[in-house]
């Protein structure tokens, strides 16, 4: 069975004909770029309203322990996935409430760090602060 309607039928090749002309003057003609052409302000526009979308969760590891709401606090590393969490009490107490987010996640990942090569560029992990 099909749900459409008892009236429906397929358009006839001139009533096609007549639905593309419609649809071409409602759209603008844009020319296709060339390779070395720059591409249009309105993808560099959305672009970097994405980026500031997505950068606005990360805010959190620029906070002291003692101006977070979470109770839970964790942090994973992108590079081996491997997560750590901790309560906002106990990261308090042993880096006091002044201590940034950032600065304790990283400690946190780095003591217990697998990914260890001897190189300083590649040793650590990469922190991603998760807001549980």
């Amino acid at each position: 069975m099909t749900d459409r309607p008892a009236s429906w039928h397929m358009p006839n090749a001139k009533q096609m004909e007549k639905m593309a002309f419609a649809l071409s003057r409602k759209a603008p003609v844009r020319p296709a770029l060339v390779p070395n052409e720059d591409l249009p302000p309105e993808y560099w526009h959305a672009l970097l309203e994405e980026a500031r979308a997505k950068s606005s969760g990360s805010s959190i590891a620029a906070l002291p322990l003692s101006e977070i709401a979470q109770h839970l606090l964790r942090v994973s590393c992108r590079r081996c996935s491997r997560c750590v969490e901790i309560q906002k009490v106990d990261a308090i107490r042993l880096y006091g409430q002044r201590a940034i987010w950032k600065d304790v996640g990283r400690r946190l990942l780095d003591d217990t760090c697998t990914q260890r090569t001897g190189r300083h560029e590649e040793d650590g992990c990469w922190a991603f602060y998760d807001v549980p």
